[in-house]
């Protein structure tokens, strides 16, 4: 189906319904820190429930692309822990943060499920990570370029803390050029701050910022809505 093919007053009439139940679900609370933390502590306590199945897609592709190395990995934005126990013992994993209530409900994880590859859990801004350089074998950035506010720091960071000839798996979502999810992620993207993320990031604000070697990219479900990069540190 093509955008031409349906009606405009139903879409108007779906666009001002989906607005009022986004306005009935998030209040911006600027007052208790930034706009990505606010909106995903309001996340935590349903974001399994919720995210679980759009968002299994790309944590099998990464983990599956993760668990052919062993050594030392580094999830970027691990949120609840979802995709931890889909890496193989062999890595030992480390998780960050910077939403508090989402790593209290990983670490709830780790232990139901135990977990013990991982290392550690720590609240930390993707953009100034207090790790050391080379300190990881690999990392794994699944939905989170659209989420910080800088993704070219957090590219940076993945660089230097990521050992030569290592491995950078990003996963994410894409704008789309035209079409149906074209006109959905511009309705989207007036909710950008809270829904924490950017429907409207281009795939070449990770390409143009990084040394990095594109080595492989898939695109994966559900629907085509995400993609997977493979990137190889120099």
């Amino acid at each position: 189906m093509t955008v031409d093919l349906i009606p405009a007053g139903w879409l108007r009439r779906t666009a001002t319904r989906i607005q009022r139940k986004l306005r009935a679900l998030f209040t911006p609370d600027t007052a208790t820190g930034s706009s990505v933390e606010s909106a995903y502590a309001r996340w935590a306590p349903i974001y399994d429930w919720v995210f679980t199945a759009p968002l299994v897609y790309g944590q099998r592709a990464a983990a599956r692309e993760a668990n052919k190395l062993d050594g030392t990995l580094l999830e970027v934005g691990v949120g609840t822990g979802l995709s931890l126990p889909l890496y193989s013992r062999k890595l030992t994993v480390s998780g960050i943060d910077l939403s508090e209530p989402m790593l209290e409900r990983a670490r709830q994880r780790v232990a139901r499920e135990h977990l013990g590859n991982v290392a550690e859990l720590q609240a930390m801004d993707a953009s100034d990570l207090t790790y050391g350089e080379a300190s990881f074998d690999l990392a794994t950035v699944m939905y989170v370029m659209t989420v910080v506010p800088d993704p070219a720091k957090v590219l940076a960071e993945l660089e230097r803390v990521v050992r030569p000839g290592g491995t950078v798996i990003i996963v994410n979502h894409f704008a789309s050029e035209r079409g149906v999810l074209a006109l959905a992620e511009r309705l989207l993207a007036r909710f950008s701050q809270t829904l924490g993320w950017d429907p409207l990031f281009r795939r070449e604000r990770i390409l143009a910022h990084t040394s990095m070697t594109l080595e492989h990219e898939e695109r994966l479900g559900p629907l085509g809505l995400f993609t997977m990069m493979v990137f190889r540190r120099p």
